[in-house]
């Protein structure tokens, strides 16, 4: 099997899901969503100067709480309201404590006013 074989074998096994659109998300502000009829959990869609989209799961790997609906939004980091723990919403990397594990991000593309996310 040759490099290019292996890149479209694994780009075919991605997919792109619709979360919501960007003007369900208010500017500087983040949206918990939950996708029907996708193998998906709670998701946080943040919304960052004018129409910058970023999505990822919507629980804080520290203490469970959302992102997406309780969360304190300053331009890329998300604050996690229960015990203040902080992630940059670009990588999911925790950038202050109690939170050491990072979020998981999705790839985002928005056609036509509509969030997707790309999924394997």
């Amino acid at each position: 099997m040759t490099d290019d074989d292996m890149k479209t074998t694994s780009a075919a096994k991605t997919r792109l899901v619709r979360v919501c659109a960007v003007e369900d998300v208010d500017e500087e502000d983040t949206l918990q969503v939950e996708v029907e009829g996708e193998d998906l959990s709670a998701l946080a869609v943040y919304r960052v100067q004018g129409d910058e989209i970023y999505v990822s799961d919507d629980f804080c790997t520290h203490g469970k709480a959302s992102l997406g609906d309780e969360g304190y939004l300053e331009g890329h980091i998300i604050e996690c309201t229960w015990h203040d723990g902080k992630f940059d919403i670009r990588t999911g990397e925790p950038v202050a404590l109690p939170c050491t594990e990072p979020i998981k991000v999705y790839p985002v593309t928005v056609i036509d006013g509509e969030v997707y996310i790309t999924v394997k």
